[in-house]
């Protein structure tokens, strides 16, 4: 598989169009060589828009075409406002309305649209045009929705039972829905992610004939990794109905149905004890307010001897996921900062004994779904319709923006009880000769 970053555009087909082409009239050409006070009052309110978000070098193009540039240089793409309806949504709330927008076919991207959303985050992360007022009033407007028992279930359900089919499309073999680990730069995403399970398992030392709980298991294939080869007992727990099925079956069809148990049910109904305790990409939908309390899960399901990792997306600082993906892709989902994943360990007194940071291998798993995605355009269209299938685009070109900037990391923590002295003086163990 090619691991060469796509370029995308937001039609539907992706195509090659970096730099933009220009494809201006004389008298779009005549607006753009306008001064300032040249400018229609659309205009001025673009120029303002552009100032807000830290002047990112893209040129808008109206509807009448009226041209405004950022300052800083050449344009690495270009964005068509469709319609006046359009400009008042992005001043309105930027933050929602673009994604919005976007899907709708309201607005298009001449560019590579990963580019094009790197741009975004680097000039929004490093402007300091946004006053704290205006940060403070965007966390009201967008607030995460909760993570209650009966709220986890919905969110759940809005992003992962809308068909497993629509994932197998470009999730790979592995049904693995989390950071791959690419032990060579030409690793496969299939090779990536076997090679990603095997890494956690190594990190938590499984034997075979040990017990493990697997708190949120995706599609299930971490579970069947560990048993088939590592020799383990696993109880893992979702509240996906749909991903739930799709692991039942595919544990009986290959057998090892008898080593795993997959239980629809919450992480707080966790009970019993393990050798050891992981939850792969489940963190992200908890919620800070119920760290503590999933704390105490894994401290329970632990003992005096077990060890532990939790593996997430997460952010250098305390801060909302970006809040289009939440609203309209992942509701609930909040990535924490180390610190304040400390809410889980601190309480129970856990001790942490390896942090990693695989932020780069996240963008590279995400560049070859996206690929994949990209290859399957027709089938997603036919169980879907444009709407979604541009949707679904940003989303993952987005991700891949996140995790390249650095907007998002992706955190393994591996952790024990306190009085667990059965620990590695090295890291040689991880890495096998």
């Amino acid at each position: 598989m090619n691991a060469a970053e796509p370029s995308l555009r937001s039609k539907p087909e992706a195509t090659t169009a970096t730099p933009p082409r220009d494809s201006s009239t004389a008298d779009e050409r005549r607006l753009e060589a306008g001064s300032p006070d040249s400018l229609s009052t659309e205009g001025r309110m673009i120029r303002k828009l552009l100032r807000m978000f830290g002047d990112p070098p893209f040129e808008f193009v109206l509807w009448n075409g009226e041209r405004i540039a950022s300052p800083r240089g050449c344009p690495i793409a270009r964005i068509r406002v469709l319609d006046r309806g359009v400009l008042f949504g992005l001043l309105r709330d930027p933050n929602v309305r673009f994604g919005d927008l976007f899907s709708d076919g309201r607005i298009e991207i001449d560019g590579d649209l990963i580019q094009f959303l790197e741009a975004v985050y680097q000039a929004s992360s490093g402007s300091e045009s946004q006053p704290g007022v205006l940060r403070r009033i965007a966390g009201l407007l967008h607030r995460p929705r909760t993570n209650t028992l009966a709220g986890s279930r919905d969110n759940i359900h809005h992003h992962y039972d809308i068909g497993n089919e629509f994932y197998r499309l470009w999730l790979g073999r592995t049904m693995a829905y989390t950071c791959a680990y690419y032990p060579t730069a030409t690793a496969t995403l299939d090779e990536a992610q076997t090679a990603k399970m095997d890494h956690v398992c190594r990190k938590l030392r499984l034997k075979s004939g040990e017990s493990v709980v697997e708190a949120g298991f995706g599609w299930g294939t971490l579970a069947l990794h560990m048993a088939r080869h590592y020799g383990v007992k696993v109880r893992a727990f979702n509240i996906s109905r749909e991903q739930v099925r799709y692991a039942r079956e595919r544990a009986k069809a290959e057998g090892l149905d008898s080593q795993i148990e997959y239980v629809q049910d919450d992480y707080r109904n966790i009970s019993g004890r393990f050798d050891a305790f992981v939850s792969v990409g489940m963190l992200e939908h908890v919620g800070v307010e119920h760290y503590t309390e999933l704390g105490g899960v894994a401290r329970r399901a632990l003992g005096r001897n077990g060890r532990g990792l939790i593996h997430s997306i997460g952010r250098n600082r305390p801060g909302p996921l970006q809040p289009w993906i939440e609203r309209r892709i992942f509701p609930g989902a909040y990535p924490p900062a180390l610190s304040e994943m400390m809410q889980i360990f601190e309480p129970w007194d856990l001790s942490i004994l390896d942090v990693e940071n695989l932020r780069l291998h996240y963008a590279q798993t995400l560049r070859h779904w996206l690929e994949l995605y990209e290859q399957n355009l027709a089938r997603v269209r036919s169980m879907f319709d444009e709407r979604f299938v541009r949707m679904w685009r940003l989303y993952l070109a987005g991700s891949v923006a996140g995790f390249t900037t650095g907007t998002l990391q992706l955190f393994q923590v591996v952790f024990a009880p306190p009085d667990n002295n059965d620990i590695p003086l090295t890291r040689a163990f991880m890495y096998p000769s």
